[in-house]
């Protein structure tokens, strides 16, 4: 049993860490459009910014949590902490809009070390029964600190649009300082010689889309293209179907932020050791499709702010939950396993928004009709589907991200070089 007292410990310190690298974030977010202002910026140059952003965790956090397998988890923590550090004091000093690009970049690309290798780094020092609840704690912290951060950010930028950052930046070097002193290696080095059997790299995180975890990766992307098509256009429905200002909609995004908090760092964990990781993202995929038929049709505040927690408690369980699935049938180093998952969750982090954009612009409730028609999809065509989330993956079916023929060796197909989770399942069987 891995939850020992020095274990409990560890799993609190990177929590603790978390939670103030992101409240030192979270400090920064109301800032941007003033920045971008005082540099002449439009509103193109703040959805480039994003992307910027976006694009750099999709290419960089594969690679992390490969590296986080052969060197350890310790190191490449430090170096996601380090990267915040750094791309803050960019912003703090930025003069112009190319040291927002720049700041944004380094951010993206350095930053992405951090949440799959943290999520690696419980993993490695929990059971898998108490997984969920733990990796829950994770976007518990996360949330918290998104929720506390932009409010500190707003009261310290009274005088100066560049303090926030200042005191961010030094938020976050006190952090990394304190990781470096305090927190324990958690990989082995006999663990980490295994983790680099492992491919790394875009193309591999596209390819382990067909190993024994492939469903778990669609379901990330699932969660995430979900929430974010929900965020993308949410104040904008509000304010056009309800008359909202910003101290209503302040007030629900709010809301949004405290339970998401709350379901994963609370819920998640007893309900997935009472009914099992299956029975949860059942649900959870169910309650997400009828959270945003629920937003479509409230009339009034209460029964919106009901709906929203509707939907965020379900989407807040499904992460964690699935996450915690994927690492129990992951074959190979953990942290390559998270870097991949990091992949499909920008991918749909990404997408979600452009996607529920331009619906919106048709019309207010597309948006809505086509979440709750995804998520019905997810629950009928993958959750519910035969054999899709099995409780364990035979050894030889744990194939991630691995070469060709070693996968259709692994499906059972001699002659073929196709493979799919249809039969990556009933190779598992042969």
């Amino acid at each position: 049993m891995r939850t020992t007292t020095n274990t409990t410990r560890a799993r609190l310190l990177l929590y603790a860490s978390i939670f103030i690298a992101m409240v030192a974030y979270g400090m920064t977010l109301p800032l941007f459009p003033f920045l971008l202002e005082s540099f002449g910026g439009r509103g193109l140059h703040m959805g480039l910014l994003v992307a910027a952003y976006g694009c750099m965790q999709l290419l960089c956090a594969p690679f992390w949590g490969r590296m986080s397998d052969r060197i350890g988890r310790k190191p490449m923590l430090l170096l996601g902490m380090s990267g915040l550090t750094v791309s803050l004091l960019v912003f703090a000093f930025a003069g112009n809009l190319a040291m927002l690009y720049l700041g944004q970049l380094l951010m993206g690309g350095l930053t992405s070390a951090l949440f799959p290798v943290a999520s690696a780094y419980v993993t490695d020092v929990t059971d898998s029964d108490a997984r969920a609840g733990a990796l829950g704690r994770i976007g518990a912290a996360t949330g918290l600190g998104i929720v506390v951060g932009p409010g500190l950010g707003g009261l310290l930028a009274f005088d100066s649009i560049s303090l926030p950052f200042f005191v961010s930046a030094g938020a976050a070097l006190l952090v990394c300082g304190f990781m470096a002193v305090v927190l324990p290696e958690s990989l082995h080095r006999p663990a980490m010689t295994r983790g680099g059997s492992v491919q790394f790299g875009l193309a591999a995180a596209l390819r382990a889309v067909c190993g024994p975890v492939g469903i778990g990766l669609v379901l990330l992307f699932a969660v995430y293209f979900g929430k974010s098509s929900l965020s993308g256009v949410f104040s904008l429905f509000a304010m056009q179907k309800f008359g909202y200002g910003t101290a209503e909609i302040g007030s629900l995004l709010m809301i949004m932020g405290v339970g998401y908090a709350l379901v994963q760092g609370v819920a998640v964990g007893p309900l997935t050791r009472r009914f099992g990781d299956r029975a949860i993202i059942a649900a959870c995929s169910a309650g997400s499709a009828l959270g945003f038929l629920a937003l479509l049709s409230a009339s009034h505040y209460a029964s919106l702010a009901a709906a929203l927690c509707l939907f965020i408690a379900c989407n807040a369980g499904l992460k964690p939950t699935v996450l915690s699935w994927i690492s129990r049938n992951a074959d190979g180093g953990h942290g390559s396993v998270m870097g991949y998952a990091d992949v499909y969750m920008s991918s749909g982090r990404i997408l979600g928004p452009l996607w529920a954009g331009a619906l919106f612009d048709l019309n207010v409730a597309y948006p809505f009709i086509s979440g709750a028609a995804f998520f019905a999809i997810v629950f009928f065509g993958l959750v519910l589907k035969p054999g899709a989330l099995p409780a364990a993956v035979p050894e030889a079916a744990k194939v991630v991200a691995a070469p060709i023929s070693a996968r259709s060796r692994a499906c059972g197909y001699r002659s073929s070089n196709r493979c799919g989770l249809a039969e990556i399942i009933r190779g598992s069987r042969n």
